[in-house]
């Protein structure tokens, strides 16, 4: 099979005659052409789409020795003449993504000998990861403008057929995965390196790269970046989303930093009066509770049912009622949508059993919780209501 983006990795169109139409192990139709400017996937380079005879080309993979061209549906039985046509716009994105990739990975080692373990080509983001523990913000910077200014100088990208034995005449960034069919991608007097991608004919095909973000990977570093089309996307999404906070803001780009921390300080402060008045309202419903308390079978209870309240909520008011007297004993059931929480605790003086009381609730609301002989707190379904648990609650202590 005659590979065309070796040849010229311009090639939109071609024409070329069908060689074989069969079905894989999974039962997916495939082509495979006499000709193709279709590149499979490899390399780090995801696969070309686009169509073939207005069929549409939706992967393409080479698979012992030969390229297929995986369809939506099959060509008819009389197809001999093909038509291809390569989706441009994602062959050329992926191009200047790899290219870019070439350059950034050359900068690092050229500038900090840092040297590049892996590339993925993604959707919107590639990344590289570099064999460093530590990439500070200057070094970013440094390797980011060598690129850039490797870009605009426009040098050639060349491609190369070379013998094993022709290798030791350039310096290569990294040592080659294959000893026959070697293919060098050379930026002269920058980046050699054996690679079987796509790329544009010379640097400033690439237009332009932005370095992202960094993240820790074991004992690397991950650099995600973005180079051509992809920089003016990053920029028309940032600019659009700085705008509209501007607006939300009412302040100037320049100024939202400054209106950010402004905000989050209101926030937090007005988070503490919030919590200060929750405070003081659970304080508030104790002291009510305490006026309603009961005795049964000789020990004082305090129970009630509450609605859509937090976990935190009910502990918080349980800790404030048995501090407040030694032998009262407290039962607190909320009501959420869809579930029970419960909460049951002792003073000092007590001696009912929280636990053994707890482990009667949850059969009853196919809940689940935990805790000591003194304070517990759990879950469950709505099998029953709240009043009824506190029911069947008095109904325990009564028959202990």
């Amino acid at each position: 099979m005659e590979k065309l983006f070796y040849q010229d990795p311009y090639i939109q169109t071609f024409n070329t005659t069908l060689a074989k139409q069969a079905q894989d192990e999974a039962g997916k139709w495939y082509a495979t052409l006499e000709q193709t400017a279709f590149y499979p996937k490899g390399g780090g380079q995801p696969y070309d789409t686009g169509t073939l005879n207005d069929q549409k080309v939706i992967e393409v993979q080479e698979i012992n020795g030969e390229i297929r061209h995986y369809l939506d549906q099959p060509f008819s039985e009389a197809t001999k003449d093909v038509a291809g046509n390569i989706d441009w716009e994602r062959r050329y994105d992926h191009m200047q993504q790899h290219a870019g990739q070439h350059l950034l990975s050359a900068a690092f080692e050229e500038l900090f000998s840092y040297k590049t373990k892996s590339f993925h080509l993604g959707k919107e983001v590639s990344t590289i990861d570099l064999a460093t523990t530590g990439l500070t913000e200057q070094e970013v910077l440094e390797a980011e403008s060598l690129v850039n200014r490797i870009i605009l100088e426009n040098r050639k990208i060349e491609t190369k057929w070379v013998t094993k034995d022709e290798l030791s005449d350039y310096p290569l960034r990294k040592e080659l995965s294959v000893s026959e069919n070697i293919r060098l991608v050379i930026i002269p007097e920058f980046d050699y390196n054996g690679c079987g991608g796509t790329h544009p004919h010379s640097t400033g095909g690439v237009a332009s790269l932005k370095i992202l973000s960094l993240e820790k990977q074991k004992n690397m570093i991950r650099v995600s970046f973005v180079a051509g089309n992809r920089v003016l996307k990053q920029l028309h999404d940032k600019q659009q989303v700085l705008s509209e906070l501007s607006s939300l803001l009412n302040a100037p780009q320049n100024g939202m930093g400054v209106a950010v921390t402004r905000i989050l300080d209101q926030s937090k402060e007005q988070a503490k009066e919030l919590k200060d008045m929750k405070e003081k309202l659970l304080e508030y419903e104790a002291a009510a509770l305490v006026s309603q308390k009961e005795l049964v079978s000789g020990r004082t209870i305090i129970k009630s049912v509450l609605k859509n309240r937090e976990m935190a909520e009910l502990q918080s008011m349980a800790r404030k009622l048995v501090s407040a007297r030694d032998d009262i004993n407290v039962f607190l059931v909320a009501e959420n949508v869809g579930k029970l929480q419960f909460v049951g605790a002792r003073g000092s003086d007590s001696d009912i059993n929280m636990k053994f009381i707890a482990n009667k609730v949850f059969a009853f609301i196919n809940g689940k919780g935990g805790g000591r002989e003194n304070f517990v707190q759990g879950g469950g379904e709505t099998t029953l209501t709240g009043e009824e648990v506190l029911e069947k609650i008095t109904h325990i202590i009564t028959n202990d």
